[in-house]
C-alpha cells in the first residue's frame, strides 16, 4: 500500500479520476487527507481482488468512482458502479470483489466512541 498525505494547512483540490492508479494485482491505496476527525482515502483494487471481511470502529462512505465490483455489507451484496455511494455503520462487518479494476473514495469519520 501507498500513502500520500496531506496535511491542513490550506484548502486543496484534486482531481480524483487523475490520482487512479491500478496496480498489476492487488491494492493501492492513498490517503489523500487525514486529521483527528476524519480521513480520505483512495483505494485502487486491480481486478480480480478481494479485500476479506472485517470491521472499523469508525462510521465510513464509501463513493465509487470507477469500475465495477461487490461490497458485501451485513450479509447482503451492494453492486458496485460509478456514482454508487454507500454508508457504512460503524462496526459493520463488511468485505470488497473487485470484478474489474475498481477504484473507491472510503472516507472514514471521527470515531463514534471517543464523543
Amino acid at each position: 500500500m501507498t500513502q500520500e498525505t496531506n496535511q491542513l494547512s490550506q484548502s486543496f483540490t484534486l482531481n480524483l479520476p487523475d490520482r487512479i492508479e491500478y496496480p498489476q494485482a492487488g491494492i493501492l491505496s492513498k490517503v489523500l487527507f487525514k486529521d483527528q476527525n476524519c480521513q480520505y482515502t483512495l483505494f485502487c483494487l486491480s481486478a480480480g481482488t478481494d479485500i476479506s471481511e472485517h470491521t472499523s470502529p469508525r462510521n465510513a462512505t464509501v463513493n465509487v468512482l470507477a469500475g465495477k465490483g461487490t461490497l458485501t455489507l451485513e450479509g447482503k451484496e451492494i453492486a458496485l458502479a460509478p456514482g454508487v455511494f454507500v454508508l457504512m455503520t460503524a462496526n459493520a462487518k463488511h468485505a470488497f470483489k473487485a470484478e474489474e479494476n475498481l477504484a473507491f473514495l472510503l472516507t472514514l469519520s471521527e470515531n463514534p466512541q471517543t464523543n
